[in-house]
This record gives structure tokens, C-alpha cells and sequence, in this order.
């Protein structure tokens, strides 16, 4: 017998048509805000990682910075001379071991070199070290008592060679251009100031109160290493990358900014304190953070 296969009716298929609509339509309707509840998460999530990773970073390079060193022109933009090390060096003769006794500092292999502060100081022995040992062309630091005194260069020194001196002497010893240090740090510490990072500025630049069409911030935050320079920048000159060594971007989709110091401000100002504030915003989901770093500015 002959079979005859039965398809679907034009009817049929409007219901099915019908039916497969409501069902995505509600579907659609329940998924909605939980897709965007968590794409809207996720986007929150990214910028709070890229605020915490930029804060990070500039708390870092507070923290080890050169005591009472930093300048900060504006709310915008502060600067800092990050060191890369440290030490003790000898403050005197070593009375047990010097051959011949009584022998000038640093004038043969045998006799121990040390930084007196009464005349100039061409070469010392560093006793121990913390960090990144100084390199050729790196600077010394010692005693920066005064705000503006190592841009100015009043307290330091670039090392010229760094040598391995008798095991009596001690780890190190440094060849410097001669210079004369006012007394220093209590018990003969000196920093270390990387001849590739001077100077370390960070500035947001482009930042505005309104964001763009899409909701971000228009601002960027820029790490800038510049070579010292005597003159306390403004604002301006602070966030210029005319004549930078290096200009990295931080941070970007920036609503603002704001970084305080003030040395004579009070106890936590003049102990190197400061705070650092900032808010992202990407697709008009914002993210603030604000945090204090400190440094230690007892010399």
C-alpha cells in the first residue's frame, strides 16, 4: 500500500513560530540582567586590578625613594628620586689593619678608604650593602637633610668604579668624583641613585570631570625619569616629557588625580608621608582608590 508522509501545515508552523518567540522572549527578559549584572562585574573587576596595579607602583617607588627628596607642584603630579640600594661606608681609619699604620685613606691596596667630612672624599669602602650594589655611573647619596639638596647636588657624588678591596676593608670599595659630604645618616648610611632613573615623576595628563561618549575617563597616567634638575618644577614642567630619558603610560581612562605633600604640613608630612588618590571610569562603571605611602625621612 501506498504510504504518504505527512508534513507540517502552514498553521503548524506559525504556532511553532509563535511559541519559540514567547519562550526566547522570556528567556531573553530573565538573562538580560544577569548578562549585564555580570559583564558590568567583570569591567569593575578590571579597572579595580589596573587602579591597584598603578598605586602599587607608585607606592613603590615612594617607599624607596631618597628622604625628604620628593616635590609635589600640584595635585597632579609629584616627583621623586627612587634609589636602587644602599649601605654603611667607613666612617674612619681601620686602626687593626692599615699597612703601614696611620696611612692616608685609600692611597694603596693595604690601607682602608673611608668618607671624612672635614675634607674631600675621592674613594670609600662600603661595609655592607642592601639592595643593588652601586655600578659605575650610578650616584651616591649621603645626608640629604634638606629638601632640594640632591637635585641640587649638594649631597652627591656619581661612582666612577666600583673595585673588591681586601676582605678586612669590606664589601665594596667605591671610586667617586671628588666631593665633600656634610655629616650624613646616623652610623655612615649612604643610598644608591640608578644612573638610568634619577629622577621618577608621576602625572595625569588630559584628565577632565566629564567623560567620553562611551563613559571613560579621558585622563592617562604617565611615569616620566627625567635627569635631575635644581629647579623646583611647577605643575607643568613636573608632567613634561620634553628631554625624558623614559616616558611609560601607567594607566589610562582617567577621571582625576591627586597627590599630597606638603614637608611642613605636620608630623606625618615631615615623617615623607604621602597620599595618593585616583578614579578610573570605563563604560560608565567607575573605580576610586586612595591610599598613603610613607618614607622614611629621619636622616
Amino acid at each position: 500500500m501506498a504510504q504518504h508522509a505527512r508534513g507540517f501545515t502552514l498553521i503548524e508552523m506559525i504556532v511553532s513560530m509563535v511559541i519559540v518567540a514567547v519562550i526566547a522572549a522570556f528567556m531573553g527578559s530573565y538573562l538580560q540582567p544577569l548578562i549585564r549584572a555580570h559583564v558590568d562585574a567583570q569591567a569593575r573587576a578590571e579597572l579595580a586590578d589596573q587602579l591597584d596595579l598603578a598605586i602599587r607602583g607608585m607606592q613603590a617607588d615612594v617607599r624607596r625613594g631618597v628622604p625628604n627628596a620628593i616635590r609635589a607642584p600640584g595635585a597632579n603630579c609629584i616627583e621623586l628620586v627612587p634609589t636602587k640600594g644602599g649601605g654603611r661606608y667607613r666612617m674612619g681609619p681601620d686602626v687593626s689593619n692599615d699597612t703601614p699604620a696611620g696611612c692616608a685613606s685609600g692611597s694603596s691596596a693595604t690601607c682602608s678608604a673611608w668618607v671624612d667630612t672635614s675634607d674631600l672624599t675621592t674613594v670609600f669602602d662600603v661595609l655592607n650593602v642592601t639592595g643593588d650594589p652601586p655600578a659605575a655611573n650610578d650616584w651616591i647619596v649621603i645626608g640629604n637633610q634638606n629638601g632640594n639638596d640632591v637635585h641640587e647636588g649638594n649631597n652627591r657624588t656619581r661612582v666612577s668604579s666600583v673595585q673588591v678591596p681586601l676582605g678586612t676593608q669590606g664589601q665594596l670599595r667605591v671610586n667617586v668624583a671628588s666631593t665633600q659630604f656634610h655629616p650624613g645618616y646616623a652610623e655612615g648610611r649612604f643610598q644608591t641613585i640608578s644612573a638610568s632613573e634619577p629622577v621618577v615623576a608621576y602625572a595625569c595628563v588630559g584628565t577632565s570631570a566629564t567623560l567620553d561618549a562611551r563613559g571613560n575617563g579621558q585622563g592617562t597616567l604617565i611615569r616620566i625619569v627625567r635627569n635631575f634638575s635644581s629647579t623646583y618644577p611647577s605643575e607643568a614642567a613636573c608632567a613634561s616629557t620634553v628631554g625624558a630619558l623614559q616616558v611609560s603610560t601607567v594607566a589610562r581612562r582617567v577621571v582625576s588625580c591627586h597627590f599630597l605633600y606638603d614637608p611642613n604640613a605636620g608630623a606625618t608630612q615631615q615623617a615623607g608621608f604621602v597620599w595618593l588618590e585616583m578614579a578610573l571610569s570605563r563604560n560608565q562603571e567607575r573605580a576610586r582608590l586612595a591610599v598613603g605611602a610613607h618614607v622614611s625621612n629621619v636622616p
